[in-house]
């Protein structure tokens, strides 16, 4: 009986069109990062690439068909709302990120994409290294999520750069 039900399991499973999520496919073979290295958020998306596609990360602008470069990034905080005593009691922790993929032409992949996420915390002046380090968290789950969010657009990049094309050279008229 129980052989009966994991098989019939496993078909349901299969005929609702559930499968793995599997190796990204990045249009591009090789791919060059413009962030400096110590960056968190491009550690981050190097291991990414590496792990879940067979795109090669190179060292150098020149060795790649593609340039991953961020325009800007950004991390702030905002308060949201003040208790009864005037403290502060809510804030809203954001990360902005620009950022373009390009060939060596300067031809896009991905124009300039802005990509925002945010998170709201509690805040109590009374536990001020609890909610620093609940803080750091939610700037770390943000990054992994800007990660992801990457991913699924450099693999939903085209597989030939958009812009303007070589200029044809004149076919003699004939």
């Amino acid at each position: 009986m129980r052989t009966f039900a994991i098989i019939v399991l496993g078909l349901l499973t299969a005929a609702c069109g559930f499968h793995l999520r599997g190796e990204a496919k990045l249009p591009f073979r090789t791919l060059y990062i413009d962030m400096p290295s110590n960056s968190t958020l491009a550690i981050a998306l190097k291991r990414y690439i590496v792990a879940g596609t067979d795109t090669r990360l190179v060292k150098t602008a020149a060795g790649a068909q593609a340039i991953f470069s961020v325009v800007s990034e950004e991390r702030s905080k905002d308060i949201l709302s003040y208790g009864a005593s005037g403290q502060v009691t809510e804030l809203r922790l954001r990360y902005r990120l620009e950022f373009r993929v390009r060939d060596a032409k300067g031809r896009d992949y991905v124009p300039r994409s802005k990509i925002r996420l945010s998170r709201d915390i509690s805040y109590s002046s009374t536990q001020l290294l609890a909610k620093e380090s609940e803080e750091a968290l939610q700037y770390r789950d943000m990054e992994s999520d800007m990660v992801q969010q990457i991913m699924r657009r450099l693999a939903a990049a085209p597989a030939e750069p958009i812009g303007i094309a070589p200029k044809a050279k004149n076919a003699p008229a004939g």
